[in-house]
């Protein structure tokens, strides 16, 4: 995916279109649509893992020709419209290679995989030269085995830079060896790894830092804490906690004694 530098765009022309527009407008296509870039000091997508997934149409669904698909190293698949932030009609039926996706999810984590964009082409055979559709697409959900962890489905969402989509953003947790709060021989309570956001396609965070560099005993981090993007718009509470240092517990007080 191309990673588009930083540009004249500022923090108060993204507000003043954010209030501009409802959060049921941002989802509906717009005339002269915004353009939004990465900003400097936020987390933008690594291009080492930049890379396109092949993929072939797949005529029919059901159990059986699932099951064949896996038994030739395939993962049967879906992509769906993002004309409203999620799902919708212009749905493909595809098959992806299992090697691919698996090496992709190992590389990445799980959840750094569902909020990555990809390039994805379709071809009538995976050795054709002919295209058939080669789309950007975010990765939406992920079906494992839970035993094996053997890739079983995959469900993609068509991501121009017109769409807006709501992305599970991994948290990445950082200055924990210089937490006062954890230098007194308290603990981090983790309470959400992901968190969910309203995103502009083309600036969907592959994470979001939390700096827990100054957290002291007692003290939490909310998600209204969090920096991001300033287009970006929290579908939670901006009161739901993230993560807490916890207090010893009295019992390990007296044997500190």
């Amino acid at each position: 995916m191309l990673i588009r530098r930083a540009a004249a765009q500022t923090t108060t022309a993204v507000l003043h279109h954010l209030r501009r527009f409802s959060t049921a407008a941002l989802l509906q296509e717009i005339d002269t649509p915004v353009q939004f870039y990465y900003l400097d000091g936020f987390p933008r997508p690594d291009p080492k893992y930049d890379e396109t997934i092949h993929a072939i149409p797949r005529v029919i669904s059901g159990k059986n020709i699932a099951a064949k698909e896996r038994n030739a190293g395939r993962v049967p698949s879906i992509v769906f419209e993002a004309e409203d932030g999620q799902h919708g009609g212009n749905k493909r039926l595809i098959s992806v290679q299992t090697n691919q996706i698996k090496k992709l999810v190992n590389h990445l984590g799980q959840s750094f995989f569902l909020s990555r964009l990809f390039e994805l082409e379709v071809r009538p055979e995976f050795r054709s030269d002919e295209i058939v559709e080669k789309v950007r697409v975010l990765p939406r959900k992920l079906h494992l085995h839970a035993g094996t962890d053997a890739v079983l489905n995959v469900t993609f969402i068509r991501a121009p830079s017109s769409a807006w989509l709501k992305v599970d953003v991994p948290l990445v947790y950082r200055g924990d060896d210089v937490s006062p709060g954890l230098k007194k021989g308290s603990a981090l309570n983790i309470i959400k790894r992901t968190v969910k956001y309203l995103c502009p396609a083309d600036i969907i965070p592959p994470y979001i830092d939390v700096d827990l560099s100054e957290l002291d005993v007692g003290q939490k981090i909310v998600a209204g804490d969090l920096k991001v993007h300033p287009a970006l718009k929290l579908l939670r509470s901006k009161d739901e906690a993230v993560c807490k240092i916890m207090g010893a517990r009295v019992s390990d007080q007296r044997k500190s004694k």
